[in-house]
């Protein structure tokens, strides 16, 4: 049994609220479990920030694509944006003592750790999160 759901938002951050949405209604559509639940929310609203803020560059005219795909042991999130990419490999390490202090670069890092697994695809601007659904 596969399923899957689609969305398309302006890159604006108040349209977080809409993947929120998004996320809860697919919660209950798919019956996620809590656990994974609160991994896939946290993961899955840092990705679409990330392609609102870093790829879109906040340009309201380009869409965050955000489309979910459900079977027997997966969901799958995948986001894209319009921007230009970036290269996943060369991102600072967050937990390096240089790093500590940054504000920001945590997001990625913080996304492979709730996701079972990641991808990118299209030089960055497609993001692949897959978690394993508990049997």
């Amino acid at each position: 049994m596969n399923k899957s759901l689609k969305l398309k938002i302006p890159s604006m951050i108040d349209n977080i609220r809409i993947v929120e949405s998004f996320i809860d209604n697919a919660k209950e559509t798919f019956k996620f479990n809590d656990d994974i639940y609160g991994n896939i929310m946290i993961a899955v609203t840092e990705s679409v920030n990330n392609a609102i803020v870093h790829g879109n560059k906040n340009d309201k005219n380009k869409n965050v694509h955000l489309s979910l795909s459900v079977d027997d042991s997966n969901i799958s999130f995948v986001i894209k944006d319009e921007g230009k990419g970036f290269n996943h490999k060369q991102l600072p390490d967050p937990t390096a003592p240089e790093n500590l202090d940054n504000p920001g670069g945590r997001g990625i890092f913080l996304i492979r750790h709730l996701a079972d697994e990641v991808k990118f695809n299209s030089n960055g601007k497609e993001i692949k999160m897959i978690f394993y659904v508990n049997t």
